[in-house]
């Protein structure tokens, strides 16, 4: 869980800060959010080439390399002379770094019984949301107060304890199982997996045509100050944690569909609500954090829904979630910058508004069908 607040920032930190990059590497804030372009682009390849290249490799040691990657790669961007510089370091970081959240997950469901499997993962993801709680804030207040490079000296910093941290505490000898071509076949025949994978990509996809840009628009459409931004960011944050939380109490009972329909629902009504309200700081903000409530609980749950799906695949279809994650960021963020530099500032949040409406669709249809078992129980 630790090691995902450290995956989290180090993937979303441009996100953050995109003004005070754009202005001390000299490039347009435009410019600035093909960072999380292009580092998507690398994400979504790498998730699932990794997870077969790795298979087979202990995993306290493999999440543990995987950490210490990202702290070196961290530091390096500290100390680069251009924006040339930091996108190649980027994309290496990233290319290692999206190892980590999928075999986070899989290693977590090694070591608990099958029962506790869904609040587990959902657990372990709680990272994400507390890397946008207090990740994002704190990256957007020293970046404006100290500038982009102590900001990642900071992402260094708390990466290398929390490798040491991990070393320490997860059990040795753990293995998953291998995954090779077949694995992926078999993957691409289950047509449930492949409607999951699809939801993944729409919520994705539809959130980060505002979210990377969001500190940009909220200046922009409110006049919102670094400050004003920071708080929106941890109202995110905040709520996301408190959406996990409440996902991570629920799912055992409830199920993984009826909470994954619960917080995609909040999801398209707090994005909705960012669309109607564009101009409005305070209902902009509101808005927010009632997709906060959705977003890190609705990506924990397809996690949960994909493993139930097919248990013995979940080590590649999780990896494979996670690279169509990073296609939705990369395709929400190329359409979101696009609308930036042309100033359809407030087309962002309805375009943003359909594809997590689609996502809703997808889910509904997802729903698992009754056994006999159950039905002959009714």
């Amino acid at each position: 869980m630790l090691g995902n607040i450290v995956t989290g920032c180090s993937v979303l930190a441009p996100a953050g800060m995109l003004a005070e990059l754009s202005d001390g590497l000299g490039v347009t804030i435009h410019t600035a959010g093909l960072l999380i372009t292009f580092g998507a682009i690398v994400l979504c390849v790498g998730s699932p080439v990794t997870a077969w290249l790795t298979s087979r490799t202990e995993r306290r040691a493999l999440l543990t390399a995987t950490l210490l990657v990202l702290t070196l790669t961290n530091a390096a961007s500290a100390f680069v002379p251009n924006y040339d510089s930091l996108l190649i370091i980027r994309l290496v970081m990233l290319a290692v770094g999206v190892l980590y959240t999928p075999q986070a997950a899989g290693t977590a469901a090694l070591i608990v019984p099958v029962e506790k499997r869904g609040s587990t993962i959902a657990y372990i993801f709680l990272g994400w949301s507390l890397a946008a709680a207090i990740g994002l804030p704190l990256i957007t207040f020293i970046a404006s107060r100290y500038g982009f490079r102590a900001t990642y000296g900071a992402i260094a910093l708390t990466g290398l304890v929390s490798s040491l941290l991990l070393w320490w505490r997860l059990p040795g000898g753990l293995h998953g199982a291998p995954v090779d071509l077949r694995t992926w076949v078999d993957l691409g025949r289950n047509a449930m997996v492949i409607l999951l994978l699809s939801i993944t990509t729409l919520q994705m996809s539809g959130q980060f045509v505002v979210f990377t840009f969001m500190g940009p628009l909220l200046a922009k459409l409110t006049g919102a100050n670094a400050d004003a931004v920071g708080i929106v960011f941890a109202l995110y944050g905040i709520f996301g944690f408190v959406g996990i939380v409440i996902a991570t109490r629920v799912v055992d009972s409830w199920g993984a569909w009826k909470t994954s329909v619960l917080f995609t629902v909040l999801l398209l009504a707090g994005v909705a609500g960012w669309a109607l309200s564009a101009g409005a700081y305070a209902l902009m903000a509101a808005s927010v954090a009632v997709w906060g409530l959705g977003f890190a609980s609705t990506n924990s749950m397809q996690q949960v829904r994909l493993v139930g799906a097919a248990p013995a695949l979940a080590s590649a279809s999780v990896s494979l979630n996670t690279s169509v994650l990073y296609i939705g960021q990369a395709i929400g963020s190329a359409i979101g910058g696009l609308l930036f530099a042309r100033e359809w500032l407030h087309s962002a949040g309805y375009v943003a508004t359909a594809f997590v409406a689609a996502a809703l669709a997808v889910v509904v249809i997802t729903r698992p069908r009754r056994t006999a078992v159950t039905a002959a129980a009714e």
